[in-house]
This record gives structure tokens, sequence and C-alpha cells, in this order.
């Protein structure tokens, strides 16, 4: 269909929608134009200006990005559902393995400052991955917080050396370490 000057609209903001509408339209005509030539007569220079290939990458990105955007608003019940179960086990160990136990305290419940006797707070619970073999076990390691009333120092044990600071793996024959990657 030709477009002659009687067809076209009068109101001018409509022609700068047609103008920028057929520039984009010629500039990936261009675009497939330079390809074919480039598939036809071999590479010239194999580097590409990035915002070239962003040209006939732009409306696919754009089709995605809606599509995604639809998706996720339909299903932001799952995705609040999903994130609430990733967030349940971090850092769990399985619960079906075996748990020893160890206390780790202090030597004095008397405050170092006043000599009056410190009340358990609270402690600190961490699990670390342990094997003994042919068997998992978790070691737990509880360390008490104790404090004074009178005048409110609080005293723990040191946390035990392990492996790898902050790790999971002990110590155990084979470590725990290999064996979760795959040694």
């Amino acid at each position: 269909m030709t477009t002659t000057a009687d067809t076209l609209p009068d109101d001018p903001g409509t022609l700068k929608a047609m103008l920028l509408a057929e520039r984009a339209r010629a500039a990936r005509l261009e675009q497939v134009i330079k390809e074919l030539q480039r598939h036809r007569f071999g590479p010239r220079a194999e580097t590409l200006p990035e915002d070239q290939l962003l040209l006939s990458l732009e409306d696919v990105e754009q089709v995605e990005a809606s599509r995604d955007a639809a998706t996720d608003a339909a299903n932001m019940t799952e995705r609040s559902n999903r994130a609430v179960r990733r967030r349940k086990n971090r850092g769990l160990l399985p619960s079906h393995l075996p748990r020893v136990e160890m206390l780790v305290d202090i030597d004095d419940h008397a405050s170092p400052c006043c000599q009056h006797a410190l009340h358990r707070i609270g402690e600190d619970v961490s699990e670390r991955l342990d094997i003994v073999p042919a068997q998992f076990r978790v070691l737990v390691v509880r360390r008490p917080k104790y404090a004074c009333r009178a005048c409110e120092t609080m005293a723990q044990a040191p946390a035990p050396a392990r492996l790898i600071e902050g790790g999971l793996p002990t110590e155990g024959k084979r470590s725990s370490a290999a064996l979760l990657n795959g040694a």
C-alpha cells in the first residue's frame, strides 16, 4: 500500500509518531541487510558495535520482560511461599541425623567483679556435620550465657576452635569437608 499526501493525517503528533516508526523500521531493515551481506560476502571486521547487536535483541527482551512481569504478578503468592520454604531450612542440618551434644561451660559461676552468682540468660547453639565411618552425626555445641543481676556483667565460655573457621565440618578421620566435596 502506497501512502500519498492525501492519505496522510493532518495531526503533527501523529505524523511525528509515524516518522519515528518508519525510521526504526528502516534501521532494523538496514541491520538485516548488513547481516545478510556479511553472511554472503564474508566477515570484513568481526567486531560489531554493541548498539547494533542490541537493536535486534531489543524487541525480544521487551516481549520477555512483559511476559515475566505478567507471570510474576500472577504468581506472587507462589513466590512468597517459595521464599518461606528457602528460608525455613537455611543452614540447618537434617533432623534425622543423630546428635551428640557437647556443653562448653565456664569454670566459675561467680561474677568476676562482685562474686555474686551468675544466672543463665541464654545460650548459643551451633551445629557441625561430623562423620564416623559409614555414619553421619551432628555435633551440637551448647555455650550457656550467664549474667550477674547485681553488676550486670555477662560471661560465656569461648567457642572451641574449628577445622575451618565458620565451617560445618569437624576433624573426623576422613574429613567431612572431603566427603561433602565428593572426594
